[in-house]
């Protein structure tokens, strides 16, 4: 059941969260959001980091993408060499 409210937008771009939202939604000071802009809609989607479980299946999807693809440990390494270099 979603809840309604009314909220406005301070001049630094700041909108409220009303308590109602928050504590059903159990957020709290910190949360990060990714916004969604479309017309006259203004989306906010919670980001939650993955459960140690959750992001064990990640990597072994990941690493399972790589060989597929023909990835080495070589490519990944010279990859990341080439972007802290600037180059």
């Amino acid at each position: 059941m979603s809840d309604l409210a009314t909220t406005k937008m301070s001049s630094k771009g700041q909108v409220v969260i009303p308590e109602n939202i928050r504590k059903r939604l159990k957020l709290k000071a910190g949360a990060q959001f990714v916004v969604v802009g479309d017309n006259d809609v203004v989306i906010l989607k919670v980001i939650s980091p993955p459960a140690m479980e959750e992001f064990d299946q990640l990597i072994s999807d990941a690493r399972k993408q790589a060989k597929k693809a023909g990835l080495k440990k070589s490519d990944i390494t010279a990859a990341i060499a080439k972007v802290r270099s600037g180059k």
